[in-house]
């Protein structure tokens, strides 16, 4: 068991330092002249569709958990009737 382990240890090593290094494009001069655009729309949706259905669900699970918070108080609040 303290054999694999080590050669597992040894394995991960080897591969994360002699792995090649990946060549990442700078793109931020692009996202800066897309969020900074005056265009009407609001920032939290300037970044495409995948902005705005994440959007939509948050507002969306906001207003169902705060409905249901309600829901609890107003039952937690309420007495029970004796059977």
């Amino acid at each position: 068991m303290y054999r694999q382990l080590m050669r597992l240890q040894q394995l991960s090593r080897r591969t994360i330092t002699s792995s090649a290094q990946r060549q990442i494009v700078n793109s931020v001069k692009e996202k800066q002249k897309l969020f900074q655009a005056d265009n009407g729309i609001p920032i939290h949706l300037k970044g495409g569709s995948k902005d705005a259905l994440l959007y939509r669900a948050t507002i969306t699970l906001t207003v169902f958990g705060a409905g249901y918070v309600v829901y609890e108080l107003f039952s937690a609040a309420m007495p029970k009737k004796p059977q």
